[in-house]
């Protein structure tokens, strides 16, 4: 169900769940900005989730609030999973779903990296 990305943070949301080793996930990056890991429900042969370490709900949230630090720090971190995961070459999809339009469903900041086969168009319709 898509989610208020303007409603404050929720501290029970299963990616702070995730952040706190309360629920497991198979971790693939950690560092002190980001953690990534495998979507449980993947989408493409690739299908990974990066997280921020702060208490952001979506991309707006994180742009007006973060540190720069952190925010370098999460780009950078996206960027070393997708090198990690040899998918710079021959290329991937980043998205970020933010808001009850973007089809957020966890207000918890995240990004998806999908890859390793051809994705097809970005949108169907």
């Amino acid at each position: 169900m898509p989610i208020d990305a303007t409603k404050p943070y929720d501290d029970d949301n299963i990616f702070a769940r995730i952040l706190r080793g309360e629920i497991p996930a198979k971790r693939i990056y950690e560092d002190d900005f980001a953690l990534a890991f495998h979507d449980i429900a993947p989408q493409a042969p690739v299908h990974v989730l990066v997280i921020p370490k702060g208490r952001y709900v979506s991309w707006d949230d994180f742009a007006a609030n973060a540190p720069d630090a952190e925010i370098a720090g999460f780009v950078r971190a996206v960027g070393h999973v997708a090198r990690d995961h040899g998918l710079v070459e021959p290329g991937y999809r980043l998205l970020a779903n933010i808001g009850g339009h973007g089809g957020q469903e966890v207000p918890h900041l995240h990004v998806h990296l999908f890859g390793g086969a051809p994705l097809g168009p970005m949108l169907a319709r």
